[in-house]
C-alpha cells in the first residue's frame, strides 16, 4: 500500500512477470510445470474487484482509507486508489501462456502491464492477489499429471485393455480438507489429469471458469457409503445385513461402501461372502473401501517373510501367509469372487467387485502398491487411489518457486529493464530482465527471450487473456485436458 511512493520519480508503466522459478521442492520425479490456473484466477480478481470495488458507491470503495491509517500509524494517501475508483475498470493488460502444457521451470506463465499512463502501481499491488490465487492450480495439476503418468505406465504394462479406466483410477478425495478456493483450485487442476473426483464443486466452477457446457460436467464419481452413515446401519441391523439392504437400494451402477468402520478383515472374510450371491447378481460393481492403516500394507498385504505359528485352537497349525492381513484386500477379494487372467498375465478382479483406498496415498505409495501388487501377480487396475489433501494441501508457493517481479519499467518516456540476483541465493531467485518473449522452438521446448522490444514481446506464446477488463482467448478445461494428454 505505499509503494506507489517508492516508485521511481515520473513511473508511468511498470511490467512484471509471473514465473515458476524452481523444481527443487516438488515431489520426486517432477521437472516440469504444467501451465494452469491463469483464466480462473483473473477471472476472481476481475469478479472481486467488479462487485467490492467498483461496484462500490464511492465512500464505501475509499472507506478503507481509514483502516490504512490506523494500521499504518499515519495519515494514508489513497487518491490512486480514488482514480482507479474514477476509471472504473482495471488497467491491466495480462498475458499467459496456453493451459495444459508443460514447461521448465523459469519459463514466465504470466505477464503484467499497466495500460493506462500513471497507474503503474496497480501492476505489482496486485502480486499478492495474484499469487495467492494461480500458485494452488498449476501446483495440483502439476502433482496430478504425475499421478497419471505413474498410472499410464503401470496400467499399460499390466492391463493395457483397460487402459480407458486411467481417467477414473486417481479419484480426487481432498475436499474436506481445502479451504473454499483451494477446493476450487485443487480440484480442477486434478481434473485436468482425471475425471474421478468427489470435490463436486468443480463442476459449476469448470463451466464458470473454463467455459464447459451446461449440459455436461467435467467429473463423475459413484454413490459411496462414510462412517456417519455406516454406523447408524451398524448398531441396528448390523454391518452384514448392511450390505445386504443397500445392494436391494442400489441394484445397479458402482456402490462404494466403507469397509473399515471395525473390522475390516471380517467384512471381507465373512460378510463378502455372505453375500456374494446378491453381489455377482447384480447390474454394477460392488466396491470396497479401507481407509485405514498403510495403505500398501492393507491392499497388498504385509511385505513379510510368513512365519508358520500356533493357531488360536490347541493344535491348529496355519501360516502367516493364510491370515487376512498378510495377503490383503485384492488378493483376499480375488480368492473369493475371482475374475481372469489377461494377455499380460495378470489377475484382474470379477466385474462385480472391486476395491479403493483413500487414506494417505502418496506418489510413493503409489508407485509402492502398483508394484507390490505386480509382483503378486495382480493388475494396478484393480485398485482405485483416493487422492486426499495431504497431497493437495500440503504444498506451498515454494513447491514450484512461484512469484511475480518486476522486469521492466517506463520513467519520463524512458524505459528500463530491471532484475534482482541476491548473491546470497543459489540463482534460484535471480529473475527475468525487461519484457519477455516465450518461443516455442522446433524441438517443442519453450524458449524465453529477455530484454525484448516491444515488437519481439508481441511474438510468441503468451497471449493476450485480459486486458482493460475485458477477456481475450479463452480456453475450456476440455481443451486443457486434451493439450496434456497430447503430449503424454
Amino acid at each position: 500500500i505505499g509503494h506507489k511512493a517508492m516508485l521511481a520519480p515520473g513511473t508511468d508503466f511498470l511490467y512484471g512477470t509471473w514465473i515458476p522459478r524452481s523444481t527443487k521442492h516438488a515431489p520426486k520425479g517432477i521437472t516440469k510445470i504444467v501451465s494452469f490456473g491463469q483464466q480462473m484466477a483473473m477471472r476472481w480478481l476481475h469478479d472481486e474487484f467488479k462487485e467490492n470495488f467498483f461496484g462500490l458507491s464511492e465512500k464505501d470503495a475509499m472507506s478503507f482509507g481509514k483502516d490504512m491509517s490506523m494500521y499504518l500509524g499515519l495519515e494514508y494517501d489513497a487518491i490512486h486508489f480514488k482514480a482507479l475508483w474514477d476509471l472504473g475498470y482495471l488497467p491491466i493488460r495480462v498475458k499467459a501462456l496456453p493451459e495444459g502444457i508443460e514447461t521448465d521451470p523459469n519459463v514466465p506463465h504470466m505477464t503484467f502491464v499497466n495500460t493506462v499512463k500513471g497507474f503503474a502501481w496497480l501492476t505489482l499491488y496486485l502480486e499478492t492477489i495474484i499469487s495467492s490465487l494461480a500458485w494452488k492450480p498449476s501446483t495440483s495439476a502439476t502433482i496430478a499429471l504425475k499421478y497419471r503418468r505413474n498410472l499410464v505406465h503401470w496400467v499399460m504394462k499390466t492391463d493395457p485393455a483397460n487402459a480407458w479406466l486411467i481417467d477414473f483410477l486417481a479419484h480426487d478425495f481432498s475436499a474436506r480438507g481445502l479451504s473454499p478456493w483451494d477446493m476450487l483450485a485443487s480440484g480442477l487442476g486434478h481434473a485436468t489429469s482425471f475425471r474421478g473426483s468427489d470435490t463436486i464443486v468443480c463442476i459449476p466452477a469448470a463451466r464458470y471458469y473454463y467455459n464447459e457446457p451446461e449440459d455436461e460436467v467435467c467429473i463423475n464419481s459413484v454413490n459411496a457409503s462414510e462412517h456417519s452413515v455406516s454406523t447408524t446401519k451398524i448398531f441396528t441391523v448390523g454391518e452384514q445385513q448392511m450390505i445386504a439392504d443397500w445392494l436391494k437400494i442400489f441394484p445397479t451402477g458402482i456402490l462404494s461402501i466403507v469397509s473399515d468402520t471395525f473390522d475390516l478383515w471380517k467384512l471381507v472374510t465373512e460378510y463378502l461372502p455372505a453375500n456374494k450371491e446378491a453381489i455377482m447378481a447384480r447390474d454394477g460393481k460392488l466396491v470396497i473401501r479401507p481407509d485405514s492403516g498403510d495403505p500398501v500394507d492393507i491392499i497388498c498385504g504385509l511385505n513379510t517373510n510368513p512365519a508358520v505359528i500356533q493357531g488360536e485352537k490347541d493344535g491348529d497349525i496355519m501360516s502367516d501367509a493364510n491370515r487376512p492381513e498378510y495377503k490383503g484386500v485384492i488378493e483376499l477379494l480375488w480368492d473369493i469372487f475371482g475374475g481372469s487372467i489377461n494377455e499380460q498375465g495378470y489377475k484382474v478382479l470379477d466385474p462385480h467387485i472391486g476395491a479403493i483406498y483413500g487414506d494417505s496415498i502418496t506418489l510413493d505409495r503409489q508407485i509402492q502398491i502398483y508394484e507390490r501388487l505386480a509382483t503378486k501377480g495382480f493388475a494396478a487396475t484393480n485398485i482405485v487411489l483416493g487422492v486426499g489433501s495431504y497431497t493437495y494441501q500440503m504444498n506451498t508457493r515454494d513447491t514450484l518457486g512461484f512469484a511475480a517481479k518486476g522486469a521492466w519499467f517506463e520513467a519520463d518516456g524512458v524505459g528500463y529493464d530491471i532484475y534482482k540476483d541476491p548473491i546470497t541465493d543459489d540463482g534460484t531467485k535471480k529473475s527475468l530482465k525487461g519484457m519477455v518473449a516465450v518461443l516455442l522452438t522446433d524441438s517443442g521446448e519453450h524458449q524465453v527471450i529477455t530484454q525484448c522490444t516491444d515488437e519481439e514481446e508481441k511474438l510468441g506464446e503468451l497471449q493476450v487473456i485480459y486486458e482493460d477488463g475485458q477477456f481475450f482467448n479463452q480456453t475450456s478445461l476440455s481443451e486443457v485436458r486434451q493439450r496434456l494428454q497430447s503430449i503424454n
